[in-house]
Protein backbone atom coordinates (compact mmCIF):
# COMPACT_ATOMS: atom_id res chain seq x y z
CA UNK A 1 0.00 0.00 0.00
CA UNK A 2 2.83 2.34 0.84
CA UNK A 3 4.57 1.36 -2.25
CA UNK A 4 1.48 1.79 -4.52
CA UNK A 5 1.37 5.69 -2.82
CA UNK A 6 4.64 6.37 -2.70
CA UNK A 7 4.40 5.68 -6.90
CA UNK A 8 1.34 7.63 -7.24
CA UNK A 9 2.92 10.65 -5.73
CA UNK A 10 5.61 10.48 -8.37
CA UNK A 11 3.77 9.49 -11.19
CA UNK A 12 1.74 12.93 -10.39
CA UNK A 13 5.08 14.97 -10.04
CA UNK A 14 5.47 13.66 -13.48
CA UNK A 15 2.28 14.57 -14.79
CA UNK A 16 2.34 17.95 -13.59
CA UNK A 17 6.02 18.37 -15.27
CA UNK A 18 4.82 17.01 -18.27
CA UNK A 19 1.91 19.67 -18.35
CA UNK A 20 3.85 22.54 -17.98
CA UNK A 21 6.33 21.35 -20.60
CA UNK A 22 3.47 20.88 -22.86
CA UNK A 23 3.47 20.03 -26.82
CA UNK A 24 2.29 16.56 -26.06
CA UNK A 25 4.71 16.14 -23.04
CA UNK A 26 1.80 14.05 -20.88
CA UNK A 27 2.14 11.30 -23.85
CA UNK A 28 5.48 11.19 -24.49
CA UNK A 29 6.86 11.18 -20.89
CA UNK A 30 4.43 8.40 -20.23
CA UNK A 31 6.05 6.43 -23.71
CA UNK A 32 8.94 6.89 -22.30
CA UNK A 33 8.43 5.79 -18.58
CA UNK A 34 6.80 2.83 -19.68
CA UNK A 35 9.80 2.08 -21.85
CA UNK A 36 12.48 2.82 -18.99
CA UNK A 37 10.43 0.77 -16.51
CA UNK A 38 10.25 -2.51 -19.05
CA UNK A 39 13.44 -2.11 -19.95
CA UNK A 40 14.64 -1.95 -16.52
CA UNK A 41 12.71 -5.01 -15.54
CA UNK A 42 13.52 -7.29 -18.63
CA UNK A 43 16.96 -6.66 -19.02
CA UNK A 44 19.10 -8.01 -15.83
CA UNK A 45 22.13 -6.04 -16.06
CA UNK A 46 20.47 -3.02 -16.00
CA UNK A 47 18.41 -4.35 -12.54
CA UNK A 48 21.52 -5.39 -11.68
CA UNK A 49 23.15 -1.86 -11.66
CA UNK A 50 19.87 0.38 -10.78
CA UNK A 51 18.73 -1.80 -8.04
CA UNK A 52 22.85 -2.49 -6.54
CA UNK A 53 23.43 -0.63 -3.45
CA UNK A 54 26.94 -0.50 -4.44
CA UNK A 55 26.17 1.60 -7.72
CA UNK A 56 26.91 4.70 -6.38
CA UNK A 57 23.19 7.38 -7.01
CA UNK A 58 25.62 9.57 -9.09
CA UNK A 59 26.57 6.62 -11.52
CA UNK A 60 23.22 5.46 -12.18
CA UNK A 61 21.86 9.17 -12.80
CA UNK A 62 24.69 9.33 -15.00
CA UNK A 63 23.72 6.61 -16.94
CA UNK A 64 20.20 7.30 -17.10
CA UNK A 65 21.47 11.05 -18.18
CA UNK A 66 23.42 9.25 -21.13
CA UNK A 67 21.46 6.60 -22.01
CA UNK A 68 18.81 9.11 -22.68
CA UNK A 69 20.46 12.08 -24.20
CA UNK A 70 18.65 13.05 -27.16
CA UNK A 71 15.70 10.78 -26.22
CA UNK A 72 14.16 12.26 -23.75
CA UNK A 73 13.49 15.40 -22.57
CA UNK A 74 15.83 17.37 -19.53
CA UNK A 75 12.77 17.85 -17.25
CA UNK A 76 11.90 13.85 -17.87
CA UNK A 77 15.63 12.68 -17.42
CA UNK A 78 15.75 15.38 -14.34
CA UNK A 79 12.73 13.55 -12.82
CA UNK A 80 14.57 10.40 -13.24
CA UNK A 81 17.52 11.46 -11.54
CA UNK A 82 15.25 12.82 -8.40
CA UNK A 83 13.70 9.35 -8.63
CA UNK A 84 17.24 7.63 -7.92
CA UNK A 85 18.23 10.30 -5.84
CA UNK A 86 15.99 8.94 -3.19
CA UNK A 87 16.25 5.37 -3.58
CA UNK A 88 12.73 4.55 -5.46
CA UNK A 89 14.00 3.01 -9.06
CA UNK A 90 12.08 0.07 -7.96
CA UNK A 91 8.91 1.69 -7.93
CA UNK A 92 9.59 2.54 -12.07
CA UNK A 93 6.88 0.03 -13.24
CA UNK A 94 4.49 1.15 -10.66
CA UNK A 95 5.28 4.79 -11.33
CA UNK A 96 4.42 4.54 -15.07
CA UNK A 97 1.26 2.56 -14.39
CA UNK A 98 0.01 5.21 -11.92
CA UNK A 99 0.94 8.03 -14.35
CA UNK A 100 -1.06 5.76 -17.05
CA UNK A 101 -4.26 6.16 -15.37
CA UNK A 102 -3.62 9.73 -14.28
CA UNK A 103 -2.64 10.67 -18.32
CA UNK A 104 -6.15 8.85 -19.09
CA UNK A 105 -7.88 10.79 -16.81
CA UNK A 106 -6.30 13.94 -18.01
CA UNK A 107 -7.62 12.96 -21.41
CA UNK A 108 -10.68 11.73 -20.14
CA UNK A 109 -10.69 8.30 -21.82
CA UNK A 110 -11.25 4.94 -20.72
CA UNK A 111 -9.65 1.57 -21.59
CA UNK A 112 -12.00 -1.69 -23.15
CA UNK A 113 -11.25 -4.62 -23.80
CA UNK A 114 -12.82 -5.88 -26.69
CA UNK A 115 -13.12 -9.97 -27.15
CA UNK A 116 -14.26 -11.53 -30.57
CA UNK A 117 -14.46 -14.88 -31.98
CA UNK A 118 -12.25 -13.94 -35.24
CA UNK A 119 -9.59 -11.66 -35.15
CA UNK A 120 -11.28 -8.40 -35.75
CA UNK A 121 -9.67 -6.27 -38.93
CA UNK A 122 -9.25 -2.27 -38.95
CA UNK A 123 -12.15 -1.23 -40.06
CA UNK A 124 -14.50 -3.20 -37.13
CA UNK A 125 -12.13 -1.87 -34.42
CA UNK A 126 -12.45 1.51 -35.96
CA UNK A 127 -16.50 1.17 -35.54
CA UNK A 128 -16.17 -0.45 -32.45
CA UNK A 129 -14.42 2.19 -30.56
CA UNK A 130 -16.29 4.97 -32.22
CA UNK A 131 -19.33 3.58 -30.62
CA UNK A 132 -18.47 2.78 -27.32
CA UNK A 133 -16.56 6.48 -27.49
CA UNK A 134 -20.13 7.50 -28.14
CA UNK A 135 -22.28 5.22 -25.81
CA UNK A 136 -19.72 5.84 -22.85
CA UNK A 137 -19.45 9.69 -23.63
CA UNK A 138 -15.92 9.67 -22.91
CA UNK A 139 -12.43 8.43 -25.32
CA UNK A 140 -12.47 4.94 -25.11
CA UNK A 141 -9.06 2.99 -26.26
CA UNK A 142 -9.68 -0.95 -27.20
CA UNK A 143 -7.91 -3.28 -27.14
CA UNK A 144 -8.61 -6.50 -28.99
CA UNK A 145 -8.74 -10.01 -27.86
CA UNK A 146 -9.68 -13.53 -29.82
CA UNK A 147 -11.55 -16.36 -28.44
CA UNK A 148 -13.16 -18.61 -30.65
CA UNK A 149 -15.30 -19.88 -28.19
CA UNK A 150 -17.36 -17.07 -27.70
CA UNK A 151 -19.01 -18.23 -31.07
CA UNK A 152 -19.41 -15.06 -32.63
CA UNK A 153 -20.59 -11.36 -31.52
CA UNK A 154 -18.34 -9.16 -28.78
CA UNK A 155 -17.83 -9.03 -25.48
CA UNK A 156 -16.87 -5.84 -24.30
CA UNK A 157 -14.85 -5.04 -20.37
CA UNK A 158 -14.65 -1.38 -19.43
CA UNK A 159 -12.99 -1.67 -15.59
CA UNK A 160 -15.61 -3.47 -13.62
CA UNK A 161 -18.25 -3.25 -16.09
CA UNK A 162 -18.87 -6.17 -19.09
CA UNK A 163 -21.03 -5.96 -21.63
CA UNK A 164 -21.67 -9.91 -23.00
CA UNK A 165 -23.22 -9.66 -26.77
CA UNK A 166 -21.57 -13.28 -27.76
CA UNK A 167 -23.43 -15.38 -29.22
CA UNK A 168 -22.12 -18.13 -26.83
CA UNK A 169 -24.27 -15.64 -24.11
CA UNK A 170 -27.24 -16.00 -26.24
CA UNK A 171 -27.21 -19.83 -26.82
CA UNK A 172 -27.06 -20.15 -22.96
CA UNK A 173 -30.24 -17.71 -22.49
CA UNK A 174 -32.27 -19.44 -25.38
CA UNK A 175 -31.36 -22.84 -23.68
CA UNK A 176 -31.97 -21.69 -20.13
CA UNK A 177 -36.03 -20.39 -21.34
CA UNK A 178 -36.24 -24.08 -23.12
CA UNK A 179 -35.52 -25.58 -19.96
CA UNK A 180 -37.87 -23.65 -17.90
CA UNK A 181 -40.81 -23.68 -20.25
CA UNK A 182 -43.03 -25.78 -19.60
CA UNK A 183 -43.61 -29.06 -21.57
CA UNK A 184 -46.06 -29.04 -24.51
CA UNK A 185 -49.47 -30.37 -23.62
CA UNK A 186 -48.66 -29.99 -20.22
CA UNK A 187 -51.13 -27.83 -18.09
CA UNK A 188 -49.94 -24.14 -16.87
CA UNK A 189 -51.13 -23.05 -13.50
Amino acid sequence: MKDSLIARNYAEALLATAEKAGGGAVERFGELLDALAGAVHSDPKLTAVMMSPRVPKRAKQDVLARALKGVAPAPFVRFLQAVVQRGRQGLLGAMSEAYQDLADRHFNRVHASVTTAHPADAALEQIVAERLTRAMGTTVLTHFHTDPAILGGLIVRVGDRAFDGSVRRRVQLLRNRMLRAPAPGSATP
